[in-house]
């Protein structure tokens, strides 16, 4: 199904660009718009007409503007149909470069994973897990819906969060990612369109595709969820399931409100669409205040998945998947065609892991140092450069006031530092302007890091054409 961008829509998105003259500004402002992903990849633009009246210009201007979009590769013409939004082929290929775990050379620093060392305390946990290991040696071992023990303990986080769930409304899988698959492969068939946020947690768009499920991109926008343009998006393609990140957004950190929640719910109960919400960041929040409601409070036929990895050890390969009852037995039968269950030690490990708070206030208090050090480290080397200052999660989502992030990784990997650029977070390689940096590492890392790419930065040429409005300062 072809998606529309209105000519009001586009009037909005636009705003006040500047006019003199007003074919560079406007198009700049939709190159921008393309290229960050808030209009998406493969939506059919307003006629010229149309768009000369919504935006109070004359037909050439807006021509010209179309034509210099077709030409640097924003916008496709298709004969007979129209202009359609699109990014250039370069931007692709930063996908080539997955997000996969891999040896790093002596002094590199890979700030591609958003992961760190084992959380103080990891260890010990292991020690009391072995204790009580010969206690299940009796048994076969496997177990496909979860370790009993270990299904109650994540039961009562969510009735402590505020939502009822019963042990048997979890299924234990190898981490968040196994849980995706397993609920894409159940839900969707091939064809099936799946609403999926943009930028994206990158792995999250293989794990949908795997089911064979069609994304459907909808945009966020520089404060967080665009929800005018989510609801147009369901509207328009009707999707059957939608993958999204509430809590800490990644890769922008973006935290949705209980409001928030209440409409994007209330949109997709609209178009009969069933949410999966993906937790695995919602216990990194880094400060005191209380949480949002989880989404599933909204949404009653929510589907959530968690990981520990984030909290505790990415080593520890523990996710989870809450559902409604009624659908728990599919999800089982359709995760042993992935494995017969996850590792009852590491389920263990886990148990032990879940009933020592102290452990993941450390990592939280670990986490905000790091965070810290790295926005004060870019303050100072990257001034120009802007960010907010996420309250949990692990990564700062940062804006180059000019140039290409795919050409500044490439940069800055002869130096020793492994970045991902906005293209690897988009279904379609937009957002080139932005980039994702983890504040996983230790704080040394992270500073070493800063230097070498201030360093790449300074040595890019300038973009001439950039839209300046005075120092683009790091602003919370």
């Amino acid at each position: 199904m072809t998606r529309m961008l209105s000519p009001e829509r586009l009037a909005g998105l636009v705003g006040d660009f500047p006019r003199s003259p007003a074919y560079r500004g406007l198009r700049q402002a939709m190159q921008e718009l393309i290229g960050d992903g808030r209009i998406p990849i493969g939506t059919r633009l307003p006629s010229e007409r149309a768009a000369m009246r919504a935006l109070g210009l004359s037909r050439n201007t807006v021509t010209r503007v179309y034509a210099d979009l077709v030409a640097s590769g924003f916008a496709s013409v298709r004969q007979g149909s129209g202009t359609y939004a699109a990014v250039p082929g370069d931007r692709r290929r930063a996908h080539d470069h997955a997000l996969g775990v891999g040896l790093a050379a002596d002094g590199a620093i890979d700030l591609h994973c958003a992961a760190s060392a084992a959380t103080p305390g990891v260890a010990a946990a292991y020690e009391r897990a072995l204790a009580a290991l010969p206690g299940y040696l009796g048994g076969e071992g496997y177990l496909p819906s979860g370790l009993p023990e270990l299904q109650a303990r994540i039961a009562e986080r969510y009735r402590h969060r505020g939502v009822p769930t019963l042990p048997e409304q979890i299924v234990v899988t190898s981490g968040a990612q196994s849980a995706l698959a397993v609920v894409a492969r159940a839900l969707s068939r091939p064809g099936d369109r799946v609403l999926i946020e943009s930028p994206v947690y990158s792995n999250a768009i293989g794990a949908l595709q795997h089911g064979g499920g069609r994304l459907v991109s909808a945009p966020l926008g520089d404060d967080g969820w665009d929800l005018e343009g989510i609801e147009a998006t369901l509207q328009q393609t009707t999707p059957h399931l939608a993958y999204l990140i509430p809590d800490f957004q990644n890769p922008t950190g973006f935290l949705l409100d209980d409001d928030g929640r209440a409409r994007y719910a209330a949109a997709l109960a609209a178009t009969r669409t069933v949410p999966i919400v993906d937790e695995a960041l919602q216990a990194t929040r880094l400060d005191d205040r209380p949480m949002p409601a989880p989404f599933v409070a909204h949404a009653a036929n929510a589907i959530s998945v968690g990981s520990v990895s984030k909290l505790f050890w990415g080593g520890l390969r523990v996710g989870w998947i809450r559902a409604p009852r009624d659908l728990v037995d599919r999800f089982i039968r359709t995760r042993v065609q992935f494995d017969l269950g996850s590792s009852l030690f590491d389920q263990l490990v886990v148990a032990e892991l879940l009933d020592v708070p102290a452990i993941a206030d450390l990592r939280r208090a670990q986490l905000k140092s790091r965070r810290d050090a790295l926005m004060a480290a870019l303050q100072e080397r990257l001034p120009s450069w802007r960010c907010r200052v996420p309250e949990g999660g692990l990564t700062l989502w940062l804006r180059l006031p000019y140039g290409s992030a795919t050409q500044l990784a490439a940069r800055v990997e002869p130096a020793g530092v492994h970045l991902a650029p906005g293209p690897v977070f988009s279904v379609e390689g937009g957002a080139d302007h932005w980039l994702r940096i983890p504040y996983a590492k230790p704080e040394a890392q992270l500073v070493q890091a800063v230097d070498r790419i201030a360093d790449a930065w300074a040595a890019l040429p300038a973009d001439a054409t950039a839209r300046r409005g005075g120092p683009q300062l790091l602003i919370a």
